[in-house]
């Protein structure tokens, strides 16, 4: 028996990375899993549909279709997000634009479709992917932590507005993890290995937080045994946020 068993849950950006493991552990555990996202899935276990989160139609039309098919809706998992790297001053309009829209903006969007249904739930539960950038200082990534701010701040209004309606709302917050993202930064940098090297000394555990860390998280933070928990964020940064280690030499 699995703590979802029975239950149908929607990851957002389930494709790859961070999102393709969420999926695969949430259905490890019992669920029944749709990923929503521009490309289709490779786990042949989930209901694949393709979604824009920047595009309210899609994503209203997306979660219709996963409850049409699945039969009910209890979990959802906002991950879907893009990256961002320079100053405030290397970004221009647009891009802040696109990237508030699709990394904030979209995940109320999900939320929104989802939650006449959720409401319908024993077991409900949202989880947003937020990051280390929310509550710590990263050289070169302004608007990325701005999105990841202000997803925390989002979580937990969220958590406030609906935990009478049963409803549970949290985030994770991942550090540096082992990302399809992260290995085309290390590809651009001038010196990949030295690069990598900088963003494992930066954790206190001296290496990239793994996605199964970060799925296992959510699992956590989404299964119904977890009934008490909402409004939180759980890192998984090796020790970033919290840790300050004294120097080994």
């Amino acid at each position: 028996m699995g703590d979802f068993d029975g239950l149908v849950a929607i990851v957002t950006g389930g494709a790859s990375g961070l999102g393709a493991a969420i999926a695969a552990r949430l259905a490890d555990d019992g669920a029944r899993v749709a990923v929503l996202d521009l490309a289709d899935s490779r786990d042949e276990r989930h209901l694949s549909v393709r979604a824009d989160v920047s595009d309210d139609s899609s994503v209203r039309a997306a979660v219709s279709r996963v409850v049409q098919e699945l039969g009910r809706l209890d979990v959802v998992v906002n991950n879907a997000g893009i990256g961002a790297q320079g100053t405030v001053a290397d970004n221009d309009d647009d891009e802040w634009t696109r990237v508030l829209d699709i990394n904030v903006i979209g995940m109320a969007r999900v939320a929104r479709a989802a939650l006449p249904h959720l409401r319908q739930s024993p077991s409900a539960a949202i989880v947003n992917t937020s990051s280390i950038g929310a509550t710590a200082g990263l050289p070169q990534r302004a608007l990325y932590s701005a999105s990841k701010g202000a997803v925390l701040a989002l979580t937990r209004a969220m958590a406030a507005d609906h935990v009478r309606e049963g409803i549970r709302v949290n985030c994770v917050s991942p550090g540096t993890a082992d990302t399809p993202w992260i290995g085309r930064l290390l590809d651009s940098a001038d010196d990949p290995a030295a690069e990598r090297a900088a963003l494992e000394a930066r954790q206190p555990h001296g290496r990239l937080v793994s996605p199964d860390e970060v799925a296992g998280a959510v699992a956590y933070l989404a299964s119904p045994r977890s009934g008490s928990t909402t409004g939180v964020t759980l890192a998984v940064d090796g020790g970033m946020q919290e840790l300050r280690l004294r120097p080994t030499s």
